[in-house]
Order: C-alpha cells, then sequence, then structure tokens
C-alpha cells in the first residue's frame, strides 16, 4: 500500500519524522493500524524522556541522554494478570531481570522497563514499588518479579551520573497509552545509537493469516548496536558508501551497545512456542546487517495476551488454546519482518543529538541512503 492510500501513523512517527514506509521504502508484509507493538489489542506503551544539560560531561550534573520505556502487555487495567511468554538471546552482554522465572513458569509479570545500563536496577526496583502501592501485584501474592531491560547510552549521557530515579519509571508507567508508539529519541532510546547513527526506539507490527484465523505480531526494538559499513537495507549494502563517505557523519562506535526486541502476539501460544517466536528476532536483525558483536548485548521476550486463564490461580485443570506448531510459519515470518522495519524506523524516524563533551551523533542521511535504493529498485512507485 502506497501514497494516499496509506495510513498516516505508517508514513509518520509521532515526532513528525518520516517513517521507512513514509519514504516510499517497498517493506514486505501488511501492518496493522499503528505499525506497533500497540496494534495487539491492550497492549500500551509509556516513555519518560530526559534531555538536559550541554558542554563537559560531569558525574551526577550531566549532560543527560537518557530515559525509561514501559509496555504494559495487558494495559493498566490488566497489569496484575501476567502473560506467557518466552525469551531468547544472540549475545549474552546484556541483562534481563525476570528471565529466570520466565524459564522456570512460562509467564512475564507485571510491567517491561527498558532503559540505559545503569538504571536497570532503578527500573525493576521502582515497577515493584509501583506495583505494591497500587494494589496491582499477581492474583495470590505480595511479591513480583518484573522484567527490566538495559542498553549503553555513555557515548551520549551522563551514564554515572545514574539520572533515572523512581518517579521517572512511574512517569513512564502511569503514562502508558495505546495507539501510536514513541519513535526515535524517546523513552530508553534517547541516547543510544545503531549503525553509527541516532539509534532509539521502534516498532512495526504485521497482520498474519494462520490456522484458521488472523492474528497480529508485533515488536518494540531499543537499537544501539552495529558498524555503520555493516548496514544493509532491503538487501543493499548502504552503509559500507555511507562509511566511505566522511559527509554522512556516521559514528565510530566500534559495534559496541545492544539491542532489546519484545514480540507481542495475540495468537493463542503456549511458552515454548513463544520462545520460538523469540529465537526468530535474529534473522531480522541480520537483515539489516548486524554480525552479533562480542560486545553486545542482543536479548528478546515474546509474549501472547491470549490465554489469560492460564496465569490466575486456579483449583483444577484450565483448557487452553494454542496454534499447531505446523502453522507458526507466517508468525515467524512476521517476527523477522517486524524486527527489520523497527529497526529501519529507528534509523529513519530520528534526528540529530549532540550530548556529554559535545560529542554529536547525526541521523541517517536521507538523501544519499534513498539514492542508493532508488537505483538498486528499492523504492515503492
Amino acid at each position: 500500500m502506497t501514497g494516499p492510500e496509506m495510513p498516516a501513523a505508517w508514513r509518520t512517527a509521532p515526532n513528525g519524522r518520516r517513517r521507512a514506509r513514509g519514504l516510499r521504502l517497498a517493506l514486505p508484509g501488511i501492518p496493522g493500524p499503528f505499525n506497533a507493538i500497540t496494534d495487539v489489542a491492550g497492549v500500551e506503551v509509556g516513555v519518560t524522556t530526559l534531555v538536559r544539560g550541554d558542554g563537559p560531561c560531569i558525574a551526577g550534573r550531566g549532560p543527560v541522554r537518557t530515559g525509561v520505556t514501559a509496555i504494559l502487555p495487558r494495559g493498566r487495567p490488566g497489569i496484575a494478570t501476567p502473560v506467557l511468554a518466552g525469551t531468547a538471546m544472540l549475545n549474552g552482554n546484556g541483562e534481563l531481570t525476570g528471565s529466570w522465572w520466565i524459564e522456570e513458569t512460562g509467564r512475564c509479570e507485571l510491567a517491561i522497563t527498558i532503559t540505559n545500563t545503569h538504571s536497570l536496577g532503578t527500573a525493576r526496583d521502582a515497577t515493584l514499588k509501583w506495583a505494591a502501592r497500587s494494589g496491582r501485584m499477581s492474583p495470590g501474592q505480595d511479591w513480583g518479579l518484573p522484567v527490566a531491560a538495559e542498553t549503553y547510552d555513555g557515548f551520549l549521557n551522563d551514564i554515572n551520573g545514574f539520572h533515572i530515579h523512581d518517579e521517572h519509571v512511574f512517569a513512564a508507567l502511569d503514562g502508558a497509552e495505546g495507539g501510536p508508539a514513541p519513535t526515535g529519541s524517546v523513552g530508553g532510546g534517547t541516547g543510544m545509537i545503531c549503525y553509527g547513527f541516532k539509534g532509539g526506539t521502534g516498532g512495526a507490527s504485521r497482520r498474519v493469516a494462520a490456522a484458521g484465523g488472523s492474528w497480529t505480531v508485533a515488536t518494540l526494538v531499543q537499537a544501539n548496536f552495529g558498524r555503520t559499513e555493516e548496514l544493509t537495507i532491503l538487501g543493499v549494502p548502504v552503509g559500507a558508501r555511507l562509511a566511505a563517505d566522511a559527509r554522512a557523519g556516521a559514528t565510530a562506535t566500534g559495534g559496541a551497545g545492544s539491542v532489546i526486541v519484545v514480540v507481542a502476539t495475540d495468537a493463542p501460544l503456549l511458552p515454548h512456542q513463544l520462545k520460538r517466536l523469540a529465537r526468530r528476532v535474529p534473522l531480522g536483525l541480520a537483515r539489516t546487517g548486524t554480525i552479533g558483536h562480542h560486545s553486545s548485548g542482543d536479548v528478546f521476550l515474546a509474549f501472547t495476551t491470549a490465554n489469560a486463564a492460564a496465569t490466575v490461580p486456579a483449583e483444577g485443570p484450565i483448557a487452553l488454546a494454542m496454534l499447531p506448531e505446523e502453522s507458526l510459519d507466517p508468525l515467524f515470518g512476521a517476527v523477522v519482518e517486524c524486527v527489520e522495519e523497527a529497526v529501519l524506523d529507528v534509523l529513519f524516524a530520528n534526528s540529530d543529538m549532540t550530548g556529554v563533551d559535545g560529542r554529536t551523533v547525526r541521523a541517517l542521511p536521507h538523501d544519499p541512503v534513498l539514492e542508493l535504493l532508488a537505483a538498486a529498485g528499492r523504492l515503492a512507485g
């Protein structure tokens, strides 16, 4: 779908920047209304973005370029009801709290938060405080093991100043909503770098048919990974050309960083099937060129909003629905497409940022990239 037929949310991010589809990239698949993780009914996203100060880095004072992203799988009304979930990992230089409990029980509790590496504990603990004080703990228990994830923003942010506090996490949780999802240098993605250009937060969704039903698969990505020369867009090695062109303004990050991907669906899947979805995330990342560097933490979580009865106390057997294993290929394909598109949206729907010590990270330059894609026939008519 192109031109005026394309929904506005597919073309333009909430920050006003053009998304990949709005720049006519010939991306596969049919997204949901917002082309975001919030296309899965009930999922809400909130962000707190902290940008203040300029000049030399003074620990504890800034400059500050960081934030928190919160994902509520069932929204605030359903926060006390866990979701079935599974996790996977490509390279382990990262952290995902609560992952052992997900591995043990196949369920993810409370909210999911993503922030910078040194604020992970604050995000986790503040989520528990938020839930405990408001009576949002899971039924029958007064404890929780929420998921918090991280990527490193220390090139632009005073990361050792520990600027994320409880109130910032509370604000992201309380501000979570459906509709168009925040994109670009927002929330936990505020200070991130991707393929040497401004990274951050992105997302995408797909409508798929499987096992006689229609389902939504969607992703939210916090992208902070890759070297410029690796960047590949729709099969075109644009990064090699950009790395050779000093005017492109790429930042030499050496591939350091990480990527967190959250996959959501409304398809009735069991935890082992959700783990299988999470394992397909690296295929989408690979389409954009990354090799999964030694210094990168590449960690993934997949959850479903279906089968709510499986996660609440019961006195007898519980009947669950599940898609047959042989019907999962369309969902696997949707994960790969959504991850690829989410990373591209991070890059395209972004802007330059200057942070600590005057360091500047440029946004991906549209004109030279679009010229290369047009020459390769990768733009829609």
